[in-house]
């Protein structure tokens, strides 16, 4: 399967009222779930492409291991970028108070930059990933006081 392809299916999903695309070619299987049909948090409404483990596994589990809001996770499996440019100041840092909708990160994936951004007002009480490291669909990535 080419990347285009791919890029092509992701864009069509993200157009269309569907909430999961599952496609086959050549023994190969790419299944697309957009992340509000699994329940993510509002921050997290950008649709994702999962690899290996099954989506709502990975949304239930991360769910479970942290009490309702204290923390933002991850929407897909991607690179986590902190800031908006190498040399730019983050996009938020520990200890700094937030608003609702705030743009907390992006997480690069496929060469699509996918914003994720906090979902109730709070403040940083830490970062949990740096910039540049691989993230899993579900980790933590920044915990809220």
């Amino acid at each position: 399967m080419k990347q285009e392809q791919i890029k092509t299916l992701i864009d069509a999903l993200a157009a269309s009222d569907l909430a999961e695309l599952e496609f086959s070619e050549n023994g190969s299987t790419l299944r697309l779930v957009k992340l509000a049909a699994l329940g993510a948090a509002p921050s997290a409404r950008r649709p994702g492409a999962f690899r290996s483990a099954r989506p709502e596994a990975v949304a239930q589990q991360a769910a479970a291991a942290a009490p309702a809001g204290d923390e933002c996770f991850a929407p897909l499996h991607g690179v986590v970028h902190l800031q908006p440019a190498p040399g730019e100041p983050p996009f938020v840092q520990q200890g700094q108070a937030v608003e609702a909708g705030q743009m907390l990160c992006v997480i690069e994936a496929m060469k699509m930059f996918n914003e994720v951004r906090a979902d109730r007002a709070g403040a940083v009480r830490q970062v949990l990933v740096r910039s540049g490291q691989e993230v899993e669909a579900g980790q933590p990535l920044f915990r809220f006081a």
